[in-house]
């Protein structure tokens, strides 16, 4: 996307874009949402990249796949998730109980 194509996605002057690329000065917040909005991203999520760079590359991945996601999307995703987890749970320390209860048996 050029820069005159995100100023006129954002409402925003290509000026304000090229100065925000080259970081000549520090946007407001308002100027930030309307960025996002252009590029389609919600600011929790701009700002969870920039956070996501001291993550281990598998949470950048998952976060990509959420970016954009709807709300239903999202609440059925995290309710799959939890399942999941709890399932792994159950089975780790299932695993781990026998393990203890065969070390006490010998």
């Amino acid at each position: 996307m050029t820069q005159e194509e995100l100023a006129e996605r954002s409402d925003l002057a290509a000026d304000t874009i090229r100065r925000l690329e080259h970081q000549d000065f520090s946007p407001s917040l308002r100027t930030l949402r309307k960025v996002c909005k252009g590029l389609g991203l919600s600011v929790s999520a701009m700002f969870n990249s920039f956070e996501l760079d001291s993550q281990p590359e598998s949470l950048a991945r998952i976060n990509s796949l959420l970016a954009g996601r709807s709300q239903a999307e999202l609440a059925l995703i995290e309710r799959v998730v939890f399942e999941l987890l709890d399932e792994l749970d159950t089975r780790l320390a299932k695993r781990s109980g026998s393990k203890s209860g065969s070390k006490s048996g010998s």
